[in-house]
């Protein structure tokens, strides 16, 4: 009756059977004995038909506690021959992608690391933090096998800090699904040919990707450019609104020395106007309506402006406002918001594009943040293989069904 039980909990049927339990009150391991049916003929992934048990060996696969305690499973296993004469062991239904855990140990690991860093998964599980990487690994190298990225038309391309100093990772993903598809070292134009090759190796011709959003960054561009001919550039308009924005805090740390109005005003200047608090803005109103302005509050008028500018719908409404917007900051004194002006120029049809595509990198400026918590978390991944993982599991929503019916959709 008890050896049914568990057979039942394990979700186990013929030929399998539980034979035995045994429980380790001292190591607090509960250990079940899987057997199966004699005269059992079993089939061989890759070989047609069923074949007899040539011998067994025994595995021990981690399963599920049971309640708090740790269970294994001993399985006598059988191997079989085949008409051509070797011998093959039989994969039982319930064991797991990694030697020595079950499918349902597995699911359980791959939920955890969607949601904790790698060492505290391995201290719930008591498996070591190597092997609980491993196995995340695994599992999305095995997901992105079989990913299909044939219906990809709009992507989003960024990159992120992996570590201090200048050492970067590009994220290449679906703009429309929001999904990450594509993770690889640096930031050069080399890693849109990667990204190209990835899309080759997933169905995805390079050719009929038909918009990209990217920054102003120069190797960015070049690499588009050549590996995707047919892809539209846009450049959003947070990313323009944001050098904008570097360019009032220039202005505003270089007047500030001889401007006493301006101490305490750096993220009064910087935040949305709309979302200031009452005294903030009162002090924003009087730097802006001052008889005389500073430099600053010209910068602040200016970036305004061209917030406004973009917020326009129509592709030629955008462009005269934004030719305008460059004329006029060209002859002004506010040197910092010349570089602006400069830039846009350069860049005027990409960032007129965001009128029609309304592309953005938002979302990916979202999971940067999610992955640099996660890093920050774990104290730093070291190996690329592990960034990449933990990148995945937060945002690819890699299918995982197809290699474990027990792994929970990511959402």
């Amino acid at each position: 009756m008890t050896a049914r039980v568990f057979e039942a909990a394990l979700g186990i049927g013929a030929p399998w059977s539980v034979r035995s339990i045994e429980f380790n009150d001292r190591s607090g391991v509960l250990t079940l004995q899987v057997d199966f049916k004699p005269g059992t003929h079993f089939t061989v992934t890759g070989h047609t038909g069923s074949h007899p048990v040539h011998d067994t060996v025994m595995k021990t696969y981690r399963h599920l506690n049971f309640f708090q305690h740790e269970c294994h499973l001993q399985v006598r296993t059988p191997r079989v021959k085949l008409p051509d004469g070797s011998v093959h062991q039989v994969t039982p239904e319930f064991a797991g992608r990694m030697s020595g855990f079950t499918l349902l140990f597995e699911a359980m690991v791959l939920m955890l690391a969607q949601q904790m860093p790698v060492a505290a998964v391995a201290r719930i599980v008591n498996v070591s933090a190597h092997r609980v990487q491993e196995l995340c690994n695994r599992y999305v190298e095995l997901a992105l096998a079989q990913a299909d990225f044939s219906d990809v038309k709009a992507l989003a391309i960024d990159e992120t800090s992996r570590a201090r100093g200048h050492d970067y990772i590009t994220l290449a993903a679906n703009a429309v699904e929001r999904t990450v598809l594509f993770v690889t070292e640096g930031r050069g134009a080399d890693t849109v040919k990667a990204l190209a090759e990835d899309l080759r190796a997933h169905g995805c011709d390079p050719a009929d990707i038909e918009s990209v959003s990217i920054d102003m960054s120069p190797a960015f561009i070049k690499g588009v450019t050549e590996q995707l001919p047919n892809a539209r550039i846009t450049f959003d308009k947070f990313h323009v609104v944001a050098h904008a924005n570097l360019a009032v805090d220039k202005t505003r740390r270089a007047e500030q020395r001889n401007e006493p109005s301006l101490k305490g005003m750096r993220w009064t200047l910087l935040k949305d106007v709309f979302r200031l608090k009452p005294e903030a803005g009162a002090a924003l109103g009087r730097l802006i309506h001052a008889p005389k302005l500073t430099r600053t509050a010209r910068a602040w008028v200016y970036k305004e402006q061209l917030r406004v500018a973009l917020d326009h719908k129509q592709i030629n409404v955008v462009r005269a406002s934004l030719q305008h917007w460059c004329t006029c900051v060209m002859r002004s004194r506010v040197e910092a918001m010349k570089d602006v002006a400069a830039l846009v120029r350069r860049h005027l049809e990409g960032i007129v594009a965001w009128a029609q595509t309304r592309q953005t990198n938002g979302f990916l400026e979202a999971i940067n943040g999610l992955f640099q918590a996660a890093k920050r978390r774990a104290r730093g991944f070291k190996r690329l293989s592990s960034i990449r993982t933990v990148i995945f599991l937060i945002a690819g929503k890699l299918d995982f069904l197809a290699i474990n019916p027990h792994a929970r959709q990511p959402t």
